[in-house]
C-alpha cells in the first residue's frame, strides 16, 4: 500500500520530504508533483526503479527517461553541452522543459537511449520537487505519470492513489498542478529541435511551432 503525503505546495514541511528522500534511497517508486504535470521518479542508480516505471506506464526500451536536476552545475555532470548551449539552459530553466542531450559517462548505459546514447534532463521549478532533490543531493529519475490508454497525465491524487496504491510507495499529494507536459527540446544537433510541444514557450529557442 503507497503511503500519501499531503505536502504544502510552497512551503513544503521539511519532514515530510526528509521522509519522502528515504523511501527513494530505499529504492521506492514516487508519485510527485512538478512545474508542468505528476511524474513518477525512483533513484538513479536503482535498475529496479526503471524496470518498475517502465512496467507501469507500460513503455520499451526506446522510451527516454528524465533526469530531474536541481540546477545546471547537475545537468552539466550528465550532459555534453557546449557554451552556446549552457546560454539556452541558462534562459530557459528552471522551467517546464525536458532536453534531450548526448550523455556523459555518469549516465548509467542502461538509462541512455539504445541507439543515440542520449538522456533527456530537466530542471523543475516546483518547489516540492527542488526541496526533494536538495534532500536526495543527486537526480531523481522520472517520467510522466500518464497511464496506458489515457490521453493525459493523472492529476488527481485521489486518483492517482487509487489507481496505483499497489504499484508505488508513495504518493505527494502537493495538489494539482495540470495536464499539460513539459516541452521537449533536442539539443543534439547544431540547433535546437522540437520534439514535443508542452507547458514550456518555444520563444528561448527560435523555434516556429507552425
Amino acid at each position: 500500500m503507497a503511503q500519501f503525503f499531503s505536502i504544502h505546495p510552497d512551503n513544503p514541511q521539511f519532514r515530510l520530504i526528509r521522509q519522502a528522500a528515504a523511501i527513494v534511497r530505499a529504492g521506492g517508486v514516487v508519485a510527485y508533483p512538478t512545474d508542468s504535470c505528476y511524474a513518477l521518479g525512483g533513484q538513479l542508480g536503482d535498475k529496479n526503479v526503471m524496470t518498475r516505471i517502465r512496467a507501469i506506464r507500460q513503455v520499451d526500451e526506446h522510451h527516454h527517461f528524465t533526469l530531474m536536476c536541481r540546477d545546471l552545475a547537475e545537468i552539466s555532470h550528465y550532459a555534453k553541452i557546449d557554451n552556446s548551449q549552457y546560454r539556452l539552459l541558462k534562459a530557459s530553466t528552471p522551467g517546464s522543459y525536458t532536453f534531450i542531450f548526448q550523455a556523459t559517462r555518469e549516465v548509467p548505459r542502461r538509462l541512455q537511449h539504445p541507439k543515440r546514447n542520449t538522456i533527456g534532463l530537466r530542471i523543475p521549478s516546483h518547489v516540492v520537487v527542488q526541496a526533494l532533490l536538495t534532500e536526495l543531493n543527486e537526480p531523481l529519475l522520472s517520467s510522466t505519470l500518464i497511464l496506458p490508454g489515457d490521453e493525459f497525465p493523472l492529476n488527481d491524487t485521489g486518483e492517482i492513489r487509487n489507481r496505483l496504491e499497489h504499484q508505488v510507495e508513495l504518493v505527494l499529494d502537493g495538489g494539482a498542478c495540470g495536464l499539460e507536459m513539459s516541452t521537449v527540446i533536442d539539443l543534439t544537433g547544431g540547433t535546437p529541435m522540437l520534439i514535443r510541444q508542452g507547458k514550456g514557450s518555444l520563444a528561448p529557442f527560435g523555434i516556429s511551432n507552425g
